[in-house]
């Protein structure tokens, strides 16, 4: 089969298309045919290198996957061309954590195309209970842009921000992948939505949405104008995931008791801030990863029922892997970046 490659960290030419045996699926195991994988920042991450993270090279990344099963390993017993869905995060099954669908907090847990094979291939063979329904109002493509971005926007708000109706929501970088879907929660659970843009031009995009206010930062003073909107109040709850630049302005949007909820550092990991803000307001800076299995079922039922949509921005085939990196890097999307499978 035909599979992309990590063997080294770099730019978008480290990329290597190769040719690999097709995989076998083990005991619970299961083949997939992969129809069309969503990007996101963890494959260029993965590309790049984190100092503080070892991948484990060489690796096929992708962890957003669509597609058919092909074979199915000894003990599972399921249709052969059955369309599925991936769930992205494997934990171990076994500890507590994932028994009480916490996976995400399980010591071995990792992510498809992270810390083993993903779906930039032809083929790729998960567990058994990776395998999720597909939603059949959707094609290939479009269900590939959900399993990563939703479940993490739905873990953020729902979970981990506890969002509620009437909540003022400030969400950073509105155009990007999690942020298109964070929005549509907000709204779903009745909150009134500010969301930032760094260009005037993904403002209409991000509004049709459902947004009440679309905020350009050229030119503006964000607190100020979170103020303005909020009638000198506050947001109750702030999504980032941009990281050092946006934090501290973030958390000066808060009203008293509010939540800040970040799930990524995109542009920065490492930033100051004065203590005295976070107490005296009483603010909760919440981290969040992923989430467990049963919140992104719940959240691909409003999928189903068309209350959730994915956004795509541009499909590229999957030949051309690195222009839709460099495509992703950027910044120039709204919504997802999606690869088309292999063409036979």
């Amino acid at each position: 089969m035909r599979a992309w490659r990590i063997r080294e960290h770099g730019g978008p030419e480290v990329l290597r298309l190769e040719d690999l045996p097709v995989p076998d699926p083990g005991a619970g195991e299961v083949r997939v045919r992969v129809d069309a994988v969503g990007l996101n920042h963890l494959d260029l991450w993965v590309r790049r290198g984190v100092p503080t993270h070892a991948f484990p090279l060489p690796v096929t990344p992708g962890c957003e996957i669509a597609g058919r099963i092909d074979a199915a390993g000894r003990g599972v017993s399921r249709k052969a061309d059955e369309r599925v869905l991936l769930a992205p995060g494997i934990g171990c099954g076994g500890c507590i954590p994932c028994r009480r669908d916490r996976e995400h907090l399980c010591a071995s847990y990792g992510i498809l195309g992270e810390s083993r094979d993903g779906g930039c291939a032809e083929y790729v063979v998960v567990p058994e209970r990776q395998l999720m329904a597909f939603p059949d109002n959707l094609g290939a493509e479009e269900a590939a842009a959900l399993p990563l971005v939703l479940l993490t926007a739905w873990h953020m708000l729902v979970d981990r921000a506890r969002v509620r109706p009437g909540d003022w929501v400030l969400i950073r970088a509105g155009a990007s992948g999690v942020s298109t879907l964070a929005i549509q929660i907000a709204k779903l659970w009745g909150a009134r939505v500010i969301a930032t843009v760094t260009a005037e031009s993904k403002a209409p995009a991000v509004a049709v949405l459902g947004a009440d206010h679309v905020v350009s930062l050229a030119g503006r003073e964000l607190r100020d104008e979170v103020r303005r909107l909020t009638r000198r109040r506050g947001v109750d709850i702030v999504m980032d995931h941009v990281g050092a630049p946006t934090l501290r302005d973030s958390m000066s949007c808060l009203d008293a008791g509010g939540r800040l909820v970040t799930c990524g550092a995109t542009a920065g990991a490492e930033v100051a801030i004065d203590l005295r803000h976070v107490f005296f307001k009483n603010l909760s800076l919440l981290g969040s990863t992923m989430g467990g299995r049963g919140e992104l079922e719940e959240a691909l039922e409003h999928v189903r029922e068309g209350r959730l949509r994915p956004v795509v921005d541009r499909v590229f085939p999957m030949e051309d892997l690195a222009s839709a990196h460099r495509h992703l890097e950027d910044r120039r999307a709204v919504g997802k970046v999606v690869l088309r499978g292999f063409r036979s």
